[in-house]
Formats: C-alpha cells, structure tokens, sequence
C-alpha cells in the first residue's frame, strides 16, 4: 500500500520500491481498499530488501517494527526512518465486509506520507 500511496501522491518526485525480509504477492484485501482510494495497486509486487542493499538509496522506511527489527544496513549515506504502523495482515481470506483494519492501516500510512512530503518541502500532487 505505501508504495502505491507515496507514488500517487509525490508524482515523479521519487523513485519509490517496495521490498521486504519476507516478500509476498500483494493481500487482496490491500488490493480492495485501495481501489476504494481509486488506486489500482494488483500488478505491484514486493521483492526481498537485498535486491537494494547496493542501489544507492538515499531513504528507507520501515512501517512495521518487525521489518524495522530485521532491516539490513544499507550502505552509504542512507536516512532511516521508522513508523510503527500495525501490520492488518491476520490470514490471506478476502471478506470484503472487514475492510476496516486495511482501510485504517491505509490512512494512517497516507497521513504519514503526507507529511514526510511536507517535511522535506514537497506538495502531495493528490492531496484532498
């Protein structure tokens, strides 16, 4: 979901990578909620944080404590940055009736988003 939130929000501002220790295909329920935002994130994919440990990034963020627990050191001069956002993720059943958890999980990464744009002097190019 941040991945599709920071690209639709910064524009052509970042370059923008999902990637994670334990990558998997994308929870229909995320891919559900997003598509309430009218954002279509069914072809993204997430790949193991190794493939870019030497690709030069300037920022990596954590969203979860878990991943931020397990997160290589990225060479170089690299800004880390962590929020503990609760992980929706219970099983891989889709019931369209329990978006809630995905829906507010979107939110509070989209309000992140945000203001991490604003902070470094950028206007959301979709912000409400």
């Amino acid at each position: 979901m941040a991945e599709g939130i920071l690209r639709d929000l910064a524009g052509q501002n970042f370059n923008v990578f999902s990637a994670g220790s334990h990558p998997s295909r994308v929870h229909p329920q995320s891919i559900a909620a997003m598509n309430l935002w009218g954002l279509d994130i069914s072809s993204h994919t997430s790949d193991h944080v190794d493939l870019y440990l030497d690709r030069g990034m300037d920022i990596v963020i954590t969203l979860c404590d878990n991943a931020n627990e397990i997160c290589p050191v990225f060479p170089g001069n690299v800004e880390l940055i962590h929020w503990s956002i609760d992980d929706p993720f219970r099983n891989w059943d889709f019931n369209p009736q329990t978006l809630d958890p995905y829906l507010n999980t979107m939110e509070t990464i989209k309000a992140r988003l945000e203001d991490f744009l604003e902070e470094r002097g950028f206007k959301s190019v979709n912000s409400e």
